[in-house]
């Protein structure tokens, strides 16, 4: 899964477009991904990434970063063997490139507005 392109409100994954928030995998997507509390991510929140063999988890925030990351939550996840990064959501979509490309077991969770 090879994202070729992010603007606020629209990721390009393989060629599909989403306009809503989302999750990736090496293998798939998950559309339509939807937060409990809108712009603060919790652990209910990331059941998907949780079932799979996740090492890494990239988090966009948003273009202005208006998604909240608790630092609690990524104490949880790497308690649970899982690396979390923070970023906004350009960058956080390269860095989730990159980290594909090295062959890394990566998700990422972009919130693709505010």
């Amino acid at each position: 899964m090879k994202i070729t392109h992010y603007s606020f409100g629209k990721i390009v994954i393989n060629g599909n477009e989403y306009t809503q928030d989302i999750i990736v995998f090496h293998d798939s997507v998950f559309p339509s991904w939807w937060r409990k509390q809108g712009h603060s991510l919790c652990i209910e929140d990331l059941g998907e990434v949780l079932k799979k063999d996740v090492k890494i988890l990239v988090v966009g925030t948003g273009a202005y970063e208006r998604m909240q990351v608790p630092q609690s939550l990524i104490e949880e996840l790497k308690q649970r063997g899982i690396e979390t990064f923070v970023y906004e959501t350009e960058k956080a979509v390269a860095v989730f490139n990159q980290l594909l490309a090295e062959g890394k077991a990566v998700a990422g969770a972009f919130h693709l507005t505010c």
